[in-house]
């Protein structure tokens, strides 16, 4: 997986200053289950809930105030085989991407892809920022 990494920072984020409201939870047992936002969910459905999440389009008080705000907080157990992790995360990468896309469509009449001048995709990633936070891996049951 290719990701790009944040500057590194020495301060520790303050995790009260987030509006739970903003946090996209996805927690992935060993069991290869997931729990999004304390509800069972299956991998298939991960992205268009996401995307909904992130863009909150109905401007409903339990989703992102806005895409600038959503965060997606990713955390797996030990025991959560790779295939899983991956499909996960490819899924949540795909609701970003599709978004880009969409957003692209909008402004610039194309879709978003590396080939668009700097100036259209920072904008876009400006509007829609990728922010996927990954805990520490916990063994099974230590998810509280």
């Amino acid at each position: 997986i290719l990701v790009k990494l944040p500057p590194w920072s020495d301060e520790e984020p303050d995790i009260t200053k987030l509006k739970e409201r903003n946090v996209y939870a996805v927690l992935v047992n060993a069991q290869n289950q997931l729990l999004v936002r304390e509800e069972p969910m299956s991998v298939a459905r991960l992205r268009e809930n996401a995307k909904e999440f992130i863009m909150n389009p109905n401007n409903m008080p339990n989703m992102s105030e806005s895409p600038k705000n959503a965060i997606i907080s990713l955390k797996n157990d030990r025991g959560t085989e790779y295939d899983t992790y991956l499909a996960v995360y490819n899924e949540l990468k795909g609701a970003y991407e599709e978004l880009w896309d969409e957003l692209a469509e909008k402004r610039y009449g194309e879709p978003y892809t590396d080939d668009m001048p700097f100036a259209q995709r920072k904008a876009i990633r400006d509007e829609i920022p990728f922010v996927i936070s990954e805990a520490e891996p916990t063994n099974f049951g230590e998810e509280n």
